[in-house]
């Protein structure tokens, strides 16, 4: 079991949980991922951490409540536990002088980059971060990341809060003005990340991908994390979560993605009827 210290909502539907884990804390590095099953019938769902405390044995995490397994970890309170937090999973970030880099976070792919910007900006680089999201106030981490880069652009998609548009809109300006960008990595929904990779692609500009496909294990027995990249097979929990963009077979990513998508669907219905009915019963007995 591991204690939840704190649980606090940083936008609507986007909580940040510290959780008590020290073997984790101890050896995770900036790139990595851990897998979290809040109780015993409860899925595993491999998410990254924000913020890593070794001395006090502490991760923190961001979770969007989307499905029935991240409502039921964004339910849990301070003094709560979760039953397993597994890791560190997933092939480190490398240390590397790249020159000048841009970091691009959509909505909570933000919480994925706060580390990797530790990493590269202690390696010598140049940081460049472009922080996207649908509205202001879907807008996370601006300040964690701002401390950590030398140039920061934000832009919402409905024009609410710094830029209007969309990440691509900022990343094409600055190719368009002749910036001269070393590497690229990119974070956040399947179809933004495709679009950063199409638009580095004819600049030919080193670009990898942090990916967050259908997990079970996150140990690569299950073989649920099968994608195919430059016309291999690899699996994302034990050769990933980063690729190089150029390389990753989008389509059958996108095929694969969807293939429970009914039955997600069904166990939010439930999970929501299931909980409606807890609350009425309690305010029955009340």
């Amino acid at each position: 079991m591991h204690k939840i210290l704190e649980n606090k909502t940083i936008a609507p539907g986007i909580k940040r949980l510290i959780i008590e884990a020290p073997l984790v804390a101890k050896n995770f590095l900036a790139g990595q991922f851990v897998m979290i099953r809040a109780f015993e019938h409860s899925e595993r769902i491999p998410l990254t951490a924000c913020h890593v405390d070794p001395a006090a044995g502490t991760l923190a995490i961001v979770v969007q409540e989307m499905g029935k397994s991240t409502l039921e970890l964004g339910s849990l309170k301070a003094g709560d536990a979760v039953l397993d937090v597994t890791g560190p999973l997933g092939t480190p970030t490398p240390a590397k002088k790249y020159g000048t880099v841009v970091s691009i976070a959509g909505g909570v792919g933000a919480a994925e980059v706060i580390l990797d910007l530790e990493l590269l900006k202690g390696s010598g680089n140049y940081l460049i971060s472009i922080l996207g999201a649908r509205n202001k106030e879907l807008v996370i981490l601006e300040d964690e990341i701002s401390s950590r880069v030398d140039e920061l652009f934000v832009c919402t998609d409905d024009g609410s809060y710094g830029s209007p548009g969309l990440v691509t809109d900022v990343l094409r300006k600055l190719l368009d003005e002749g910036r001269k960008i070393n590497h690229v990595t990119a974070v956040g929904p399947l179809p933004m990340m495709r679009a950063v990779a199409e638009l580095t692609r004819p600049h030919s500009i080193d670009t990898a991908v942090s990916l967050n496909t259908i997990m079970l294990d996150g140990t690569g027995m299950c073989g649920s994390c099968r994608l195919t990249v430059a016309g291999e097979v690899k699996f994302c929990c034990v050769h990933g979560p980063a690729f190089d963009a150029h390389q990753v077979d989008f389509e059958e990513l996108f095929r694969r993605q969807k293939r429970f998508f009914e039955e997600e669907r069904i166990s939010l219905e439930r999970y929501k009827r299931m909980m409606g009915l807890t609350i009425e019963a309690a305010a029955g007995r009340s």
